[in-house]
């Protein structure tokens, strides 16, 4: 399956891992790259020698190709450089469009990607010369830039600039993958379904609730898990913390029901506290319940663990059979 996606990322077929922070590791990314898909590290706030050490990593792991993905809601310069020299020649930006980081990272020969809400933010970014358009839709889970669904974003980005489209959000199995070509785009980016691989480092309760969620037990929040992130609006599973908000009837920051209280520990030893926006790892301890359990609507479609490899690959042959089905009518 092979579209201008692959072509232009030097990959075998247009399936790309979204960079979901704290449940992707090396593992993950270089299981998609190996099944033909890309794999992203998503080094976003790590400290220099960790995005080095990542990067090498997945050179030990797969000789395909690969990305990176640096949200520019926080300073982002220095580990651009830190992938540039390590050799990263696929680098995916998020959340703002950043002309000078572009032009550096193309500088380098390196291909750029970048994640945007609208029609009008595609053009935005086809005009500081990125390669490739991601079109997120209301529908993804994690942080989310857009506010239009999948069905008139993706032909609407597509109209709207002459560069390969990759639709992102309400996508997790070969169906999805057929519509979205059917749609325009040239490729998908898929993060829920890729959380209940085996190689996502999220924690045990965490994984159990996404296989036991259906597509209406995600709630779209404009500004609830905002400690460590403000102002980004993002898509959770409904949980304890969701509800408890929702019954003292949405109190702003501030007067929130149990604000500031630590809930748990991270891995490192650090706390967790209440809204903060952090992602249950593996190792995590204390109420996961009421940590931001990121998820995309396409929830109720993952009932499974599988490797990863196995993922791309299912997705790959649903997808072809149905457009081979549809092609015979």
């Amino acid at each position: 399956m092979k579209t201008a996606l692959c072509d232009r990322l030097g990959i075998a077929v247009p399936i790309i891992q979204a960079p979901m922070g704290g449940a992707v590791g090396p593992a993950l990314a270089a299981a998609v790259s190996n099944a033909g898909g890309l794999g992203m590290l998503v080094p976003w706030r790590a400290p220099i020698e960790v995005v080095r050490q990542q990067i090498r990593d997945m050179r030990a792991l797969t000789s395909h190709p690969f990305g990176v993905n640096l949200v520019l809601e926080f300073p982002q310069e220095e580990r651009l450089e830190a992938c540039l020299e390590e050799g990263v020649r696929i680098i995916s930006f998020f959340w703002r469009e950043d002309a000078e980081l572009v032009a550096r990272a193309k500088a380098a020969g390196a291909m750029v990607l970048q994640t945007v809400g609208s029609a009008a933010a595609a053009r935005r970014a086809a005009d500081i010369g990125v390669d490739v358009i991601v079109a997120q839709e209301w529908e993804a889970g994690g942080h989310v830039r857009g506010m239009v669904a999948t069905m008139p974003l993706v032909p609407a980005v597509v109209d709207a600039v002459r560069l390969p489209v990759v639709a992102a959000g309400g996508i997790a199995d070969g169906r999805g993958l057929a519509a979205a070509l059917a749609l325009g785009a040239a490729g998908v980016w898929i993060g829920t379904r890729f959380l209940a691989s085996d190689e996502a480092t999220i924690h045990p309760h965490y994984r159990a609730r996404l296989l036991q969620a259906s597509e209406d037990d995600t709630a779209y929040l404009p500004d609830l898990f905002d400690v460590h992130w403000p102002n980004a609006p993002h898509r959770v599973l409904r949980n304890s913390t969701v509800d408890a908000w929702e019954a003292a009837g949405r109190p702003p920051s501030g007067n929130r029901p149990g604000e500031g209280e630590v809930i748990g520990t991270a891995p490192t030893g650090r706390p967790v506290v209440r809204y903060q926006s952090y992602t249950a790892a593996t190792g995590t301890q204390g109420d996961v319940n009421a940590m931001s359990l990121w998820a995309g609507q396409t929830v109720g479609l993952v009932s499974k663990v599988q490797p990863a490899r196995e993922i791309v690959r299912e997705i790959v042959a649903e997808a072809e059979s149905i457009l081979q089905r549809l092609g015979e009518r």
